[in-house]
């Protein structure tokens, strides 16, 4: 068993897709709509076959709640991970992204944590060699 898909709930489909494309730097992998329904996923390039973010339209209030509450509590809604954070914290703050947290020394990690203008905190992660 393996994770194919999971879902990040966005307020705004076509705004989540220019920040997760073009700030981000994901790809488009799903786009199809069925009357008012719309399925929109990305993926890495690194690994275009790999897991994919559905960018869902938050439309349920239970959801919204959920949302809400994890971005006021500074909770990430969802987690990436890079090889150098210092790169692409750079690449992504020239692209337009808001930090909330530069990258972060934090125990065998370092941490940064961005808005994602569409309802959500995300965190970048850059895992550290543990030298203990």
């Amino acid at each position: 068993m393996k994770i194919k898909i999971t879902s990040v709930y966005v307020d705004d489909q076509e705004k989540a897709l220019r920040f997760y494309t073009e700030v981000l730097g994901f790809v488009k992998k799903s786009d199809f709509s069925q009357g008012p329904y719309r399925w929109l996923t990305v993926a890495s390039p690194e690994d275009p076959d790999g897991t994919e973010l559905q960018l869902a339209l938050n439309n349920n209030p239970a959801a919204k709640t959920w949302q809400q509450a994890l971005f006021q509590q500074n909770q990430p809604a969802a987690m990436f991970f890079t090889d150098d954070l210092a790169a692409d914290y750079e690449r992504m703050k020239s692209r337009g992204a808001h930090f909330t947290m530069p990258p972060t020394d934090v125990t065998a990690s370092k941490i940064a944590m961005l808005n994602d203008t569409c309802g959500n905190l995300l965190q970048v992660t850059q895992l550290m060699q543990w030298k203990g």
